[in-house]
């Protein structure tokens, strides 16, 4: 399908998903997030496609947040009938195929939760963070009080939510909010040759340990191992599985087909 806030480019195995909004710094009204619902379920179908990645058109922003405009004369009731239909946030985190954020700039509000939705995420040393709703009266809403806490620790989310702070890709590293950062001129090599890296492994596989991994922050302990032998004796069905070891047994490259 055609898109009017969003540029899909398949490149083999990995699909670029780009935020087109350069003009409003990528900022996410409703079009662009149910854009971003339909083609998550469209990428999450095609066979062809192993990665996803996401970023924003530009150099200034990956997504700079909400589309504040239309936050105006919104009620509560409205506002929650909204919130409460599928959301690009959780569509990216349940996604069957892993989805790498690739940062080129600002990523606040909005643009800082979907980044955190994502499975990995590589910065731009230019990138900034940040989620600053307490700004506005109010808080973050797209996952941001959940995610940023379960990545950064509790006290840290707290200070950055509450004083509406950015900090820059170095902090974002040391505080485990990104994977990498590298330079400018570097962040789509980087990228991509991280999802070339995972394409190449068995979609099976690659799909049932996300799925595990993902378990970790929604199940306790014993419930999470017990999910995970499931998933493991689950890869066992495959023919990736089969291939698999009889590559390792006669030392060559697999070439796994999804199956």
């Amino acid at each position: 399908m055609g898109y009017e806030n969003l540029i899909i480019e398949k490149r083999g195995p990995v699909a670029l998903m780009t935020v087109n909004r350069p003009d409003k710094l990528n900022a996410l009204n409703v079009r662009a997030r149910e854009e971003i619902l339909a083609a998550l379920k469209e990428l999450g179908e095609d066979a062809g496609v192993r990665v996803i990645v996401i970023t924003g058109a530009g150099e200034k922003a990956f997504i700079a947040g909400a589309d504040i405009s239309e936050f105006t004369g919104k009620t509560p009731l409205g506002t929650r009938e909204m919130m409460q239909k599928s959301r690009a946030f959780d569509a990216m985190e349940d996604c069957p195929k892993p989805v790498i954020a690739m940062i080129n700039g600002y990523a606040l509000g909005g643009g800082c939760e979907l980044a955190m939705s994502c499975d990995i995420r590589i910065a731009s040393a230019k990138a900034k963070f940040g989620q600053p709703e307490i700004k506005l009266g109010i808080i973050p809403g797209g996952g941001g009080t959940q995610r940023l806490a379960r990545l950064v620790g509790e006290g840290k989310a707290m200070e950055l939510i509450l004083t509406g702070d950015m900090i820059d890709a170095e902090e974002a590293l040391r505080l485990g909010l990104v994977n990498h950062v590298v330079a400018p001129e570097q962040l789509e090599a980087k990228t991509m040759e991280i999802a070339g890296k995972i394409a190449e492994m068995s979609p099976v596989a690659v799909q049932m340990a996300k799925k595990s991994v993902k378990n970790a922050a929604r199940l306790g302990l014993q419930a999470g191992l017990e999910t995970e032998t499931d998933l493991f004796i689950l890869c066992f069905t495959s023919e990736d599985k089969e291939e698999g070891i009889r590559a390792f047994m006669e030392k060559r490259k697999p070439v796994f087909k999804g199956r």
